[in-house]
């Protein structure tokens, strides 16, 4: 395999203006990837794919909310008028919450997590997955640890990364004939502006993050982690304290439960 395998490689990453999904563009964009951005915000957008190209990148802005199949497929087809192919697919996109399920006045937060988390994730692969496969290419999943084990104030965000990683997991199966490799990633706390916007239980963004940023993983840390286990088609990328949990889990779950309220509590 090349040491670098996505010079001159055609990805297609949601979430892009922000946090993890600005670093993958940056980090992917200095190893010589053709980028295809997408995510709501037109302006940082822009702003990220101008600095992609100055990092010897290609790239493409194509403004995309992924809660709409229309709105996918066009990304998806942008891509290809543009570069001529796809090879990776890198679903990012996802917004939170920050709130003990007793205590949401709307359920309204939960069906827009589910529809960002999951279904961007199913909208943009299903448009994608033609062309995946004439490119042997790679399908990538950005869940969190929250996908393996619940966690207190994510009930719906745990919802939704279980569901993901239930639809990567059996995607993988399917398309093993296919030469398609199907890497998703699990982050612990990683500091970004996410938390700013995430859901608080009167269903408006919280404005500020409950968590210690400083004393969790960077997002460039995080980017650097997944593009490495993506280049090597691995199957998960475990982050952080998840690596030994998930290995202890199912023999102490009392104590993981325990871990994870503890988490919350402290912020980090």
């Amino acid at each position: 395999m090349s040491q670098n395998p996505f010079t001159e490689n055609v990805v297609v990453l949601t979430g892009a203006s922000s946090g993890i999904g600005r670093e993958l563009a940056y980090q992917l964009a200095a190893r010589g990837a053709w980028l295809a951005l997408a995510a709501r915000d037109r302006d940082r957008l822009e702003a990220v794919a101008d600095l992609c190209t100055h990092r010897s990148g290609r790239a493409l802005a194509v403004p995309t909310d992924v809660s709409d199949p229309a709105q996918c497929q066009q990304l998806i087809d942008r891509t290809v008028e543009e570069f001529g192919r796809i090879d990776t697919l890198i679903n990012n996109a996802g917004i939170t919450m920050w709130a003990l399920f007793e205590d949401l006045q709307t359920l309204e937060p939960l069906e827009r997590i589910m529809q960002v988390n999951y279904f961007g994730s199913v909208y943009c692969t299903h448009a994608a997955l033609p062309h995946l496969k004439k490119s042997q290419g790679r399908l990538v999943g950005i869940a969190s640890l929250t996908a393996k084990s619940g966690v207190p104030t994510r009930s719906g965000y745990a919802a939704s990364k279980h569901a993901q990683l239930g639809f990567f997991d059996t995607l993988r199966i399917e398309l093993a004939s296919y030469s398609i490799s199907v890497t998703v990633a699990f982050p612990d706390f990683v500091n970004t502006e996410a938390r700013m916007r995430a859901f608080g239980a009167d269903g408006k963004p919280l404005g500020e993050s409950p968590v210690h940023e400083s004393q969790v993983m960077q997002a460039d840390e995080c980017a650097r982690l997944i593009i490495e286990g993506v280049a090597r088609r691995r199957r998960e990328v475990v982050m952080g304290r998840g690596r030994l949990l998930q290995y202890l889990r199912p023999f102490i779950p009392t104590l993981i439960d325990r871990i994870a309220a503890r988490a919350i509590q402290q912020g980090r």
